[in-house]
């Protein structure tokens, strides 16, 4: 080959090297648009694996989307459920009945309080109004007994703080907390507070073994030190006499806050004691005109007790009946509650509930994995219509048919013994009323 002839070789080897790029981009770029008919993304390899860019980018979108949405309710059904309040954005840990019976106070860890009006119980909407706790949450609620206020205990404060109800003219509520919390004076974790009926004192108890009685204005009146070891529970008396504790030793101790003619604090005296379980008691609970008591204990029992006695001639309380509670002898800790007229008692386990009648002893009821979380709280309304549970973000309320299945029970026994017409006719009446409360949607099977 000549030298001349080199040039024109070489310039149609370029040419024919052009062509061949051109070629090879035209078939990708085909190949590229295929992909993405397809429905695989054009950034995917033929493999199956995208590329890393597009695998950080998916998962801190997924990420992002995990924290928006939140935490899925607990469902939960039952025919004895009348309803469900779930205005709560977090955890609800106590609840309380306004001694009027028209309100439902409940805190939780979303730093807001909630009151429920308790006639919108069995309607579809529940209504609230909501109450701000500044830069703290309430793990405890209690109303006045005017229910024109609250209390409730600040879980970063460790102390009481005093919230005012005023009405509005379109008939809602403002809330108003007081301008100085109560002073702090517990060295362990409050576990109970309550207000006296009679509106002379407040109760509140930590978890060492002391339970202090405050005057309305923030002075503490007196110090009990409980032996107990540790307290578990406490509470004031409806009657607005007596302040109960429970711990760690095999009773529960009552004593009585005394005060003179004109209102004046005088001292706390022993009062009297339940005496009876063999290992600690988890809880108790007053009937709604404390001459009744209910108590549960680790031993795997429960026990109801006639309180209506001369403690001063030192006379003990009865022991009227006994019932078994396995479950009471695992757990960590047991909840109680008791019906305004003592004829029914609910022991909370974990996240369930076992409703029994104290006339017989037997269970009556059980509601399994009523909430998400362990039962925070447990208790009746003033009427005993209505049981009350928290343990998640949401009150369940239930019909107390074994409470009206009691009362059926004891009118049919004193008709029985009426001596006159009047007495008859008045019992029938209440007999009646309870019949048809039976036959209410969800009563019955």
């Amino acid at each position: 080959m000549e030298f001349s002839q080199m040039p024109e070789l070489l310039g149609l080897s370029l040419l024919l090297g052009l062509l061949a790029l051109i070629a090879t981009a035209a078939v990708a770029r085909g190949w590229l648009r295929a992909e993405e008919r397809s429905g695989r993304p054009a950034c995917q390899k033929a493999n199956g694996f995208p590329s890393d860019k597009s695998s950080g980018s998916k998962k801190q979108k997924q990420q992002q989307r995990i924290r928006k949405e939140k935490p899925q309710q607990h469902n939960f059904t039952h025919r004895l459920l009348a309803a469900a309040l779930k205005s709560h954005s977090g955890n609800i840990s106590c609840m309380d009945f306004s001694s009027n019976g028209k309100y439902l106070a409940t805190c939780a860890d979303d730093r807001t309080i909630r009151i429920w009006s308790t006639k919108d119980f069995l309607q579809r909407e529940h209504r609230s109004m909501r109450a701000n706790v500044e830069l703290d949450h309430a793990t405890l609620v209690r109303f006045s007994p005017d229910c024109r206020a609250f209390i409730v205990w600040l879980a970063n404060g460790d102390t009481l703080r005093v919230f005012k109800m005023t009405k509005r003219e379109d008939g809602g509520y403002t809330f108003t907390a007081t301008p100085e919390d109560f002073p702090k004076k517990h060295k362990a974790p409050v576990i109970d507070i309550g207000i006296a009926d009679t509106g002379k004192f407040i109760m509140t108890a930590s978890s060492d073994t002391i339970v202090l009685i405050w005057s309305l204005k923030g002075q503490v009146l007196s110090t009990i030190n409980t032996n107990q070891m540790n307290n578990t529970h406490a509470a004031v008396s409806p009657c607005g006499r007596f302040v109960a504790s429970c711990g760690f030793t095999p009773d529960v101790k009552v004593w009585e806050v005394c005060f003179g003619k004109k209102g004046e604090f005088q001292e706390v005296v022993r009062a009297f004691e339940l005496k009876g379980h063999s290992a600690a008691v988890h809880s108790f609970a007053f009937s709604n005109d404390s001459r009744r008591m209910a108590s549960v204990s680790k031993d795997g029992t429960w026990k109801l007790w006639d309180t209506d006695v001369e403690y001063k001639k030192q006379q003990d309380p009865y022991l009227l009946r006994t019932g078994r509670f396995e479950e009471a002898a695992g757990a960590a800790l047991c909840r109680l509650a008791l019906s305004p007229d003592a004829q029914v008692l609910a022991l909370a386990s974990g996240s369930s509930i076992h409703l029994y009648n104290t006339r017989r002893g037997e269970k009556e009821e059980c509601f399994e994995q009523v909430h998400g979380e362990c039962i925070a709280d447990l208790s009746f309304d003033i009427t005993g219509r209505f049981l009350a549970s928290c343990g998640d973000r949401a009150v369940r309320l239930f019909h107390n048919t074994p409470g009206y299945r009691a009362v059926v029970e004891e009118m049919h026994g004193l008709l029985k013994r009426a001596s006159n017409d009047s007495t008859r006719q008045r019992l029938q009446q209440q007999l009646t009323q309870a019949q048809e409360a039976l036959k209410r949607p969800g009563a019955e099977d």
